[in-house]
């Protein structure tokens, strides 16, 4: 009878032992999965650098320029942003966003500025246009810059060499080492709505970026405001998407709205027109969500 209840007390110390076991290698996994990435631990560039920044001698004309309305300063605070972040940039454009970010992240931080496939160029064509419509990027009047050479003609300012120019798709817009988990941050600044009229599935790129963000990653939309119940059925004709229906397909993607920003709204705009009449700033809205 001894030997019986001393092999019960046995085996109950090892399954004891084994279920500790068990536990810890959980607990160990949950850790590992759970470790910050080094810009979450780095602190939020203060309002005296992000206007460092943006008075960096070293940006161009055409920049400054556009400064006046997009006020890069309230935007780059709005994010919250941090040194070492990595950024998607998408619909990049002629770079405006893409090199503030890329300053604002420093050396060790990377901004992968996006843009989808196109046709051949036509070499009499216009330069590219930046993503609001701004100003042109400077170019000879027979040669059309794509936005890849745009970005990589920025990225050969030593300030900003962190700028990768990656050709996707909207679907798919993510560069495949950052496709789970590698990315802090995404911007898409006066663009989604185009998303309506080029057809894209914005349901998958939404659920793409949502799946590369690290947990507490930001995505920042900012867009003309469209008429309530338009949604997104003037996005080819007036360039406007309704904010209510925008947040609505990015919500179902999983995010959660955090906050927003003012400094684009223009109230007396009536949203009826491409270009307001009288001529005025179209109103804007600039939405932050992230991933919880």
């Amino acid at each position: 009878m001894k030997s019986i209840v001393s092999r019960a007390h046995r085996n109950a110390r090892l399954c004891t032992a084994l279920l500790m076991s068990v536990t810890l290698s959980l607990s160990a996994c949950t850790s590992l999965s759970s470790v910050p990435s080094a810009s979450s631990i780095a602190p939020v560039l203060s309002k005296e650098r992000i206007a460092e920044i943006v008075a960096s001698p070293d940006r161009s004309a055409a920049d400054r320029g556009n400064d006046t309305r997009r006020q890069p300063d309230q935007f780059l605070a709005l994010i919250g942003i941090r040194p070492g972040m990595v950024a998607l940039d998408l619909s990049a454009g002629g770079g405006y966003t893409s090199e503030l970010l890329a300053r604002a992240v420093g050396p060790t931080g990377r901004v992968y500025g996006q843009s989808a496939p196109r046709g051949p160029v036509n070499p009499q064509r216009q330069p590219v246009e930046p993503e609001d419509g701004a100003a042109p990027i400077a170019a000879q009047p027979t040669v059309r810059l794509t936005s890849p050479q745009a970005l990589a003609a920025r990225a050969m300012n030593p300030q900003v060499a962190n700028i990768s120019p990656v050709v996707l798709t909207f679907e798919d817009p993510v560069p495949p080492e950052a496709a789970s988990g590698g990315l802090d941050l995404v911007t898409l600044i006066f663009n989604y709505h185009d998303l309506g009229h080029m057809g894209v599935d914005r349901a998958r790129m939404n659920k793409a970026l949502f799946v590369a963000l690290r947990p507490g990653g930001i995505y920042v939309i900012a867009d003309h405001a469209g008429r309530a119940g338009t949604g997104i059925s003037e996005s080819g004709t007036l360039h406007r998407i309704e904010e209510a229906f925008l947040r609505q397909e990015v919500e179902f993607a999983g995010f959660k709205l955090a906050d927003a920003g003012a400094f684009a709204r223009n109230p007396s705009d009536p949203r009826d027109k491409n270009t307001p009449v009288p001529a005025q700033p179209k109103d804007g809205f600039v939405l932050k969500f992230v991933k919880p």
